[in-house]
């Protein structure tokens, strides 16, 4: 049986190579075209195969190997070949929104289109961390509740319950908004299944946090795999009093109110947790806009 123990990255560009140099048997695009496999490179003895679902690099009568969307390089012989937990799912990108002369790019992430960064629209009232305008091309913008929602700033410290649309548009762009808890509680569940509405959710931070600009603790690194192209970064906090805090911390403003002082939001920090929870809506924390 043949065994192929060195099968590296080098080997599949030889073989991608060979489809382009090799004047021997090569094989056009599946006449079905409801196939979602590519025949790419073909002889007596092997093939290379692209596939929608998968990957087959190699194949031959006793053997083959297969690049999964599971994850996992695979023999469909009984030895195993080669095994990676370092290949993430797809990324898909969305349309770009220009808003305020500025360009955000987006991502889908199961049923939902999301901004790929926070918002850094100047809204009155709006700061950037530590009055750093630099701080405002990585971060974003923070701003208090009522800011946030386009609301009159007396629903800081009133209830304003009969004012917010199912899809609260607040100052994001026309066709986006401020999302909700049940929003947020969509998009745990797609990135951890495990997920509880309005909970932390024990997996989602790695899988939504940038693969740098975190903060380490101890021998945790703070980073995240960036799995979706969230790239979540820790923006901190703002005070009404003009303080800025905890700039190892991202915090991300729900349109949902907990009371007439305060309202939800999703935060992390070092940890692989998304944590739930609500602040004075007077505290100034960054905006994720969501399609509608």
């Amino acid at each position: 049986m043949a065994k192929y123990p060195y099968f590296t990255p080098f080997i599949v560009a030889l073989y991608i190579s060979l489809f382009f140099s090799c004047t021997s048997e090569t094989s056009q695009l599946p006449s079905d075209e409801s196939s979602s496999s590519i025949l790419l490179f073909s002889s007596s003895s092997s093939s290379l195969v692209l596939s929608s679902s998968s990957v087959l690099l190699f194949s031959s009568s006793s053997s083959s190997l297969v690049l999964s969307s599971s994850s996992v390089i695979e023999s469909s012989s009984s030895e195993a070949v080669l095994s990676s937990s370092s290949i993430q799912a797809e990324i898909i990108l969305g349309t770009p929104v220009i808003y305020e002369d500025e360009t955000y790019n987006t991502v889908i992430i199961g049923s939902q289109t999301w901004m790929a960064r926070n918002l850094n629209y100047n809204a009155s009232g709006s700061k950037c961390y530590n009055n750093d305008e630099a701080k405002c091309a990585i971060y974003g913008r923070l701003y208090d509740w009522a800011t946030a929602m386009a609301l009159s700033a007396s629903c800081n410290s009133s209830t304003c319950a009969s004012q917010i649309g199912t899809k609260h548009q607040g100052i994001c762009p026309v066709g986006w908004h401020i999302p909700s808890a049940t929003d947020w509680n969509v998009l745990m569940k797609y990135v951890d299944p495990s997920s509880s509405d309005n909970s932390p959710s024990e997996g989602a931070g790695a899988k939504l946090k940038a693969t740098s600009g975190w903060e380490p603790y101890y021998e945790q690194s703070g980073n995240g795999q960036d799995t979706y192209g969230f790239a979540a970064l820790p923006s901190g906090v703002g005070y009404s009093n003009g303080h800025f805090d905890y700039v190892g911390t991202g915090y991300w403003w729900s349109s949902a109110e907990e009371s007439a002082y305060s309202a939800y939001l999703r935060w992390m920090d070092y940890h692989e947790y998304v944590l739930w929870g609500y602040y004075s809506k007077s505290n100034l924390y960054s905006i994720r806009c969501l399609q509608d």
